[in-house]
């Protein structure tokens, strides 16, 4: 085979004025980058100032350095292409570019020092720190500008975060807190920070990250924010869910519980669409929004078994209003004022579809007065368990009617009835506290038999008690309807022969439930007449 004409193969050199002229602007270019990058060198930067916090007029000088620091890397490209000439200016070129960048580290780092978030400058602002970003990314430097990004927005955040809170999040100590410190200082600077942080904080943190990051793929800007928020929004999520494991259901925790469950409901939308639905933070949302609402069915079921554990013996003195309705009823009003919530925390759970808030609260009251009912059994006195019912069943209708957003749940109609059975309690308590003297009255019996009997009804009434003014003026009025007009006419057919007028009897049942008595005056007058006689 031939060999190839050397004309035909052998290659020109290029315009040599062409690499010139190309070589010397290249040139020009880096000295012109030294120039200022020697004025700006990070070295000095304290002495120096920041070049993106001078005024107005002096802002063309920070856009000169970002132009002289792409005039070096497109020097160091153009040097690296040329293997024959471009070694010392390569290395020159590469040398300045690592400076400035520096410069450029600094500057960013400087930027965001202040709470972009929030400031009045915020677009400037902004611009600046994307305009150093995209700079410092075109340059090779992304790795550099990301890191320098992240450790500072992340500082910011666990900041403002801690002002908001009050306190480091979370709190490595929390496990060591009274549940009295947790409800009267964590639990509610939590609530308001994490309706600021969930709605506010980091919505404007991921606006920042996609206007810095813009420029290049969508991705970088998510994940740059992933790595400044994910954290600080999964410790303010372990906060809430540390908190309520430390309710241990009991029952009076149950409403900061519910202010927390309704706080995360709140605030899981705007969650959603800043993380991601997919996100690690909101499975970790999800997660300690599902241990809340099982922390508050537990709390009620534990308070439904406490009041079936109640000791049936444990009575009220006097048939008075015990200790465990005025407990249960104070509860379900506050309850009823959670009732959106309460919905949302049992129709979340996979349970059969009558576990709804309402019917939470009408099993809780009707668990309260069968035991009311069991509790009404263990007096010794017929009549004492009869006001007794009366007293609580009234108290429980008094309840429901004066709480609009209870008697809304359990309806007007409830409430009529069970003042309805309050007072038919009332008419059995008349008959059997007063049953004696009816039927001495009825049998004839001798006044002196008469009169002990009223004495009798009298003095075991003297410690009774009535749940209200009300309720005690319903029991001496029904008292006087039943037994004053028969005293009455008892009283005209023996006349002298009886020492009680009619006129004694009724202030006798007058004085009832009124916090006095005048029993044993009357006893004294009444024991006065009969050795006179």
């Amino acid at each position: 085979m031939a060999s190839p004409s050397p004309r035909r193969h052998a290659l020109l050199p290029p315009p040599r004025h062409r690499r010139t002229l190309s070589s010397t602007l290249v040139q020009e270019s880096v000295a012109a980058a030294a120039a200022l990058v020697r004025k700006w060198h990070p070295d000095d930067a304290p002495a120096s100032g920041s070049l993106f916090l001078l005024h107005a007029a002096e802002h063309e000088e920070a856009q000169r350095f970002l132009r002289a620091a792409a005039d070096l890397h497109r020097a160091m490209l153009f040097f690296a292409s040329d293997v024959t000439y471009g070694g010392d200016g390569l290395v020159q070129a590469q040398a300045l570019l690592q400076t400035a960048m520096r410069r450029l580290d600094l500057e960013l780092q400087q930027l965001l020092l202040d709470d972009i978030t929030q400031s009045a400058a915020d677009a400037t602002r902004r611009s600046n720190i994307r305009a150093v970003a995209e700079a410092m990314m075109a340059a090779g430097y992304g790795k550099e500008c990301i890191s320098t990004f992240k450790s500072h927005r992340r500082a910011a955040l666990a900041a403002e975060l801690q002002r908001l809170l009050g306190f480091l999040s979370p709190p490595d100590h929390l496990h060591k807190l009274t549940w009295e410190q947790l409800d009267g200082s964590i639990i509610p600077s939590w609530l308001a920070a994490a309706t600021v942080a969930f709605n506010s904080l980091f919505v404007a943190e991921k606006d920042l990250c996609d206007a810095v990051f813009a420029g290049g793929n969508a991705a970088v800007g998510e994940a740059v924010f992933a790595a400044v928020a994910n954290d600080q929004a999964t410790s303010l999520l372990a906060v809430a869910e540390a908190a309520v494991a430390r309710a241990r259901r009991a029952p009076e925790r149950l409403f900061r519980v519910l202010d927390v469950h309704d706080t995360l409901t709140e605030v899981l939308p705007g969650l959603l669409s800043v993380f991601g639905d997919s996100s690690e933070v909101a499975a970790r949302a999800a997660l300690v929004v599902a241990k809340v609402g099982e922390a508050a069915r537990g709390t009620l079921g534990s308070l439904e078994a406490a009041i079936q554990k109640e000791p049936s013996k444990a009575t009220a003195a006097g048939g008075a209003v015990h200790p465990l309705t005025r407990y249960v009823m104070n509860y379900l009003v506050f309850l009823a004022d959670y009732q959106e919530g309460l919905a949302l925390v049992y129709d979340d759970h996979e349970q059969e579809a009558s576990s709804s808030s309402s019917v939470i609260t009408h099993r809780l009251v009707s668990v309260l007065l069968g035991k009311l009912e069991a509790k009404a059994g263990c007096y010794r006195e017929v009549a004492l368990s009869y006001l007794f019912l009366a007293n609580n069943t009234q108290y429980v209708a008094n309840k429901v009617v004066g709480s609009g957003k209870l008697r809304g749940i359990l309806g007007d109609g409830w409430a009529e009835a069970q003042g309805a059975k309050a007072r038919a309690h009332v008419g059995v308590y008349v008959r059997a506290a007063w049953g004696k003297v009816m039927a001495a009255i009825s049998g004839a019996e001798p006044p002196e038999a008469v009169e002990q009997a009223v004495m009798e009804a009298v003095g075991m009434q003297e410690q009774w008690v009535a749940a209200d003014e009300e309720t005690g003026e319903a029991l001496r009025t029904a008292a006087m309807a039943a037994v004053v007009p028969k005293y009455r006419m008892f009283y005209r057919r023996y006349g002298a022969a009886v020492r009680l007028t009619p006129g004694d009897v009724t202030t006798m049942i007058a004085a009832l439930f009124a916090g006095g008595c005048n029993r044993k005056m009357m006893m004294s007058e009444l024991d006065q007449w009969y050795s006179i006689s």
